[in-house]
C-alpha cells in the first residue's frame, strides 16, 4: 500500500463567539473549561488537517464524507461542546496515572503520549506496558464515534532530519494500527503524520528536554455537519 498520509499543514483557527465557564474535573481536580452549549472552537490547535489514512482522499473532508456515508452522525451547535466535554471526562478517568495527559483546545482534545511510556529509544515498537493504556483510549474513542482522530509523531534532534521524520511517522502508525486492530476503532476516522524534530515542546539541549520531544500526540476533533 502506498503511503497516503502526507500532512497538509494548517491551523484549526477558532472564534470566541461565546464565553465558556470553567469547572473542576471530577477525576483530576483540575480546573478545566466547560464547553457545553458553546458549539464553537474557542482556540487554535497548531498542527495538521492530515491525510486520510485508508481512503483515496487526502483530506479531512474525505474522512468526513466516508463516516457520514457509513451512518456516523455529525455534530452541530451546542451538541459539539457537550459531546467533547463528556469524552474529555472519560479520557481523563481512563488515563489517570498513566503518564498520558489530556488537554483541551477549544473543542479539540489532545493526548500527549511521551516516549517513556510508549517506545524504547530509537524504536517504533510499542512497549507492552503501554497496551493497557491504548486499550483504554480505544474504548473511549469507540464510545464517541463522531470524532476524527489525527495521530502525530514527533522526535528529538538527535540524528539526521530525514531519519527522525521517518521514525516519527512509524511511531504514529504504530499507535494508529494498535487502536484500529486491537481496539476496533474505525480506520476511516484516523489519519497519521510525522513531524520529526520540527515541533519541539522543550529544549533539545538536555536529556530531559529530548525525552519530552520524543512523543506521539493524538488530536481528537468533532465530526461537524
Amino acid at each position: 500500500m502506498h503511503m497516503r498520509t502526507l500532512a497538509i499543514t494548517a491551523c484549526l483557527l477558532g472564534s470566541t463567539a461565546m464565553a465558556a465557564c470553567t469547572t473542576v474535573d471530577p477525576y483530576t481536580g483540575q480546573t478545566v473549561r466547560n464547553n457545553t452549549g458553546t458549539g464553537v472552537i474557542a482556540g487554535a490547535v497548531g498542527g495538521a488537517l492530515l491525510g486520510y489514512l485508508t481512503n483515496t482522499s487526502d483530506s479531512e473532508q474525505g474522512r468526513k464524507n466516508a463516516l457520514i456515508g457509513a451512518g456516523v452522525g455529525a455534530l452541530a451547535g451546542g451538541a459539539v461542546g457537550n459531546y467533547m466535554d463528556r469524552q474529555q471526562a472519560e479520557l481523563r478517568r481512563e488515563l489517570a496515572d498513566t503518564g498520558v495527559s489530556v488537554t483541551r483546545d477549544g473543542d479539540n482534545l489532545i493526548l500527549n503520549m511521551p516516549s517513556d511510556v510508549t517506545f524504547a529509544s530509537d524504536s517504533e515498537t510499542l512497549q507492552p506496558q503501554f497496551y493497557r493504556t491504548l486499550d483504554g483510549v480505544a474504548r473511549v474513542l469507540k464510545a464517541y464515534p463522531s470524532t476524527l482522530i489525527d495521530v502525530i509523531g514527533h522526535a528529538d534532534s538527535d540524528g539526521p532530519d530525514d531519519y527522525n521524520m521517518a521514525l516519527s511517522e512509524r511511531r504514529a502508525r504504530s499507535v494508529a494500527d494498535y487502536i484500529v486492530r486491537n481496539g476496533g476503532v474505525k480506520p476511516q476516522r484516523i489519519a497519521i503524520a510525522g513531524r520529526g524534530e520540527t515541533q519541539p515542546i522543550a529544549s533539545n539541549a538536555t536529556a530531559a528536554g529530548k525525552a519530552q520531544n520524543r512523543r506521539v500526540e493524538v488530536v481528537i476533533s468533532p465530526l461537524r455537519n
